[in-house]
């Protein structure tokens, strides 16, 4: 089985701040790093970093200024077949971090806009049916990919993220997997003000064939489908940077899947990935191997 994740490919500027910055104010930031990322960049790594055997990466990087990205892609095991050079700029990120590592994020998609139909098309000649699809929502073309991944009877993963119109114009019934926190979820219901068990409820009745996987931040992850229900909670650890959490939840998530590996002890081997990667800075270069996971001493907090 093959994994490919169709996704953007960034460079993240990550600004460290006291406080975020509001409407009309200027501030001083106390560091500047710039880290490779972008959603689809970060989910690659983890996907291969959890154990994925084949996983690709498909998307597009500026020439001028997006090697690296592809660079690191290779050196931690991603296949980049399907990554571009292209003229132009790579899609970049300016993240705010402040003290309690909370991020804020502004996207420039550059080159990840710049997926066409060939591409596409000579993309997807290399998969088959089973193969699985990771995607989300930083690149262009989206329900094109989804629309002919269906076709060929992939199995799709959709990050909604960022939640925004393209979502509703993709037809969401061809999503095997949404991978979703409760902001997401509560947009793709069209309603407010649930409580988690009615919002699981209304996806439920909503897409009936589809699985879910809703992070809950500090109440842990619930699994849902038809047919069961699996939760999980978080652990205890000194929170650095959140920037690369739900990539690397959805990464091993998702690799771990593809290893046959039972939903409970992928849910658990995700929650630790995720738990290790915001105790450290940056994005990528924050998504542990799954030896740092099987080896984690963490401590669960008990509700």
């Amino acid at each position: 089985m093959k994994i490919l994740n169709f996704g953007s490919l960034n460079i993240d500027v990550v600004y460290q701040v006291n406080n975020f910055v509001r409407a009309g104010e200027t501030i001083s930031s106390t560091k500047r790093e710039i880290f490779p990322g972008g959603k689809g960049l970060n989910q690659s790594i983890a996907l291969s970093k959890a154990g994925g055997k084949e996983v690709y990466h498909a998307g597009g990087i500026g020439i001028a200024d997006g090697i690296f990205l592809k660079d690191i892609l290779k050196s931690n095991g991603v296949k980049v077949d399907f990554v571009r050079e292209l003229e132009g700029a790579s899609g970049h990120a300016i993240i705010q971090v402040n003290e309690k590592g909370n991020n804020c994020i502004i996207l420039f998609s550059g080159a990840n806009s710049m997926q066409d139909e060939p591409f596409i098309d000579e993309v997807l000649s290399s998969f088959k049916e089973g193969d699985y699809l990771v995607v989300q929502n930083e690149i262009n073309n989206l329900s094109l990919i989804i629309e002919k991944a269906h076709k060929k009877k992939m199995v799709i993963f959709l990050n909604p993220s960022p939640f925004n119109e393209v979502i509703n114009s993709i037809n969401l019934n061809y999503i095997d997997y949404f991978i979703l926190n409760e902001i997401e979820a509560t947009d793709m219901c069209e309603c407010e003000n649930l409580e988690t068990k009615d919002l699981i409820m209304t996806l439920k009745n909503k897409f009936p064939f589809s699985k879910f996987v809703l992070t809950l931040g500090k109440d842990g992850v619930i699994y849902f489908d038809k047919q069961v229900t699996y939760s999980h909670g978080i652990y205890d650890v000194p929170v650095v940077d959140t920037t690369a959490a739900g990539d690397t939840f959805s990464g091993y998530f998702i690799s771990s899947l593809s290893n046959g590996i039972k939903i409970e002890e992928a849910l658990r081997l995700a929650s630790i990935a995720s738990s290790l990667a915001v105790s450290k800075k940056g994005a990528a270069i924050s998504i542990p191997t799954i030896n740092e996971v099987r080896e984690a001493k963490l401590k669960p907090i008990r509700k």
